[in-house]
C-alpha cells in the first residue's frame, strides 16, 4: 500500500510516520514544508494543480493529512486548517489516483460539552474559538468532497513529543523549574478543566487502522474518560518525584486550593503559573469512542500515567 503522509514532521505526524513505517506492507512518502520531507510542498500556498500532478506521479492508495496549525490568528489558522484542506480535496478530485483520504480533525470542533456527558460523532459542533472553527471548516470540506474519506476527531493528545507550549507541556516545565530551584510550592491555574487525554501513539494506531478500513465520516479518537487537570498535575508530581505542595489558583481572587503536598507559608517562592486550556471547549470534554471500536477495531492501549511519564522524561532532560 502506497501512502502519502502530509505533515510528517508535526507532533502527531511523526508518530503516524513511525507507525506506518513499521508496517512492511506500506510504502510511505512524506510531503511537507520541512527539509526532512521527501517532497517539499506548502499546502497553504501551493496550488491544487501542482499537488494533482504529484498525486498522479506517485499514485498513492491513501493520503493521510496530519498538517495544520494550532496557534496564530484567525487568518493564519484558516490558511493552514481550512484552505490547505481545500487544496488536498480539490487535488484528489482532479487526480486519477482514487486515493482514500484520512484527515486529522480535533475535539475543538465540538466546542463545550455538558459536564458528565460523552460526545458522540452526531453531536452538533459549536466550536468556541477560531482554532475549532478553522478545523471544523476543514472537516466539512472533507465530508462534502465526495471522496472516499474519514475524519478522525482527536481529543487531547499526550505523551512523548508533547509541545512545551501546550497545557501539559507547560505544567511539566513549571514542575521542572520548581524542582531545579528547590521551590517547595508550585502555584498552578486552570486546573479545574476536564479533558479526555489520548496518547499520541494510540492516535497513530487509529490512523493506521483508518487507512486500512472502509469507514467514512467522522470518528472520535479519545480514551473515553475525562480527567481533571488537577488530578493530572498530582499524577505528574508523583511521576516526577516532586515532594512540594501544589496549589490551585482557581476560583475567587485570592483563593488558593491545595492540590497535593503541604503548604509553605512563603508566597515569594511560588513557581510560574501554568495556564488553562485555550481551546474554547469550556470545562469538560469526554469522547464517546464506540464508533472507533466498532468501525476501526481500535481501542486505546496506553494509560495516562505512562503518557505523563514520557512527558516528564523529556521535560527533565531539557536544559
Amino acid at each position: 500500500m502506497r501512502v502519502l503522509l502530509i505533515g510528517a514532521n508535526g507532533y502527531l505526524g511523526r508518530f503516524v510516520a513511525d507507525r506506518l513505517l513499521a508496517d512492511p506492507a506500506v510504502q510511505l512518502t512524506a510531503l511537507g514544508r520541512g527539509d526532512d520531507a521527501d517532497v517539499r510542498f506548502d499546502l497553504a500556498t501551493g496550488s491544487p494543480g501542482a499537488l494533482t500532478r504529484f498525486l498522479d506521479a506517485v499514485h498513492p492508495g491513501v493520503v493521510v493529512n496530519c498538517a495544520g496549525a494550532t496557534r496564530g490568528g484567525a487568518r493564519e489558522l484558516t490558511r493552514h486548517n481550512t484552505v490547505a484542506v481545500a487544496t488536498v480535496c480539490e487535488a484528489l478530485r482532479r487526480s486519477g489516483c482514487g486515493a482514500r483520504l484520512v484527515q486529522i480533525g480535533c475535539a475543538a470542533e465540538y466546542g463545550p460539552s455538558q459536564p458528565g456527558s460523552s460526545t458522540a460523532e452526531d453531536a452538533v459542533p459549536r466550536p468556541g474559538g477560531p482554532y475549532g472553527v478553522s478545523k471544523l471548516a476543514g472537516t466539512e470540506l472533507v465530508l462534502g468532497s465526495g471522496l472516499d474519506a474519514v475524519v478522525l476527531r482527536v481529543f487531547s493528545p499526550a505523551g512523548p513529543g508533547t509541545p512545551a507550549g501546550s497545557p501539559l507541556g507547560r505544567l511539566a516545565e513549571a514542575m521542572r523549574r520548581a524542582m531545579q530551584s528547590g521551590d517547595g510550592e508550585l502555584k498552578l491555574g486552570g486546573l479545574g478543566v476536564q479533558r479526555d487525554f489520548i496518547d499520541v501513539r494510540d492516535v497513530a494506531r487509529a490512523v493506521h487502522a483508518a487507512s486500512l478500513s472502509a469507514a467514512q465520516g467522522v470518528i472520535n479518537i479519545g480514551s473515553g474518560r475525562a480527567v481533571r487537570l488537577r488530578d493530572t498535575a498530582a499524577v505528574l508530581a508523583r511521576v516526577a518525584g516532586y515532594g512540594g505542595a501544589l496549589h490551585e489558583l482557581d476560583g475567587p481572587p485570592g483563593h488558593v486550593r491545595p492540590v497535593v503536598g503541604h503548604p509553605r507559608n512563603d508566597p515569594d517562592h511560588a513557581a510560574p503559573l501554568a495556564y488553562p486550556y485555550p481551546d474554547g471547549c469550556g470545562s469538560w470534554q469526554q469522547a464517546d469512542v464506540r464508533t472507533a471500536r466498532d468501525r476501526l477495531g481500535w481501542r486505546p492501549r496506553i494509560n495516562l500515567e505512562e503518557s505523563l511519564a514520557d512527558i516528564w522524561m523529556e521535560a527533565a532532560c531539557r536544559i
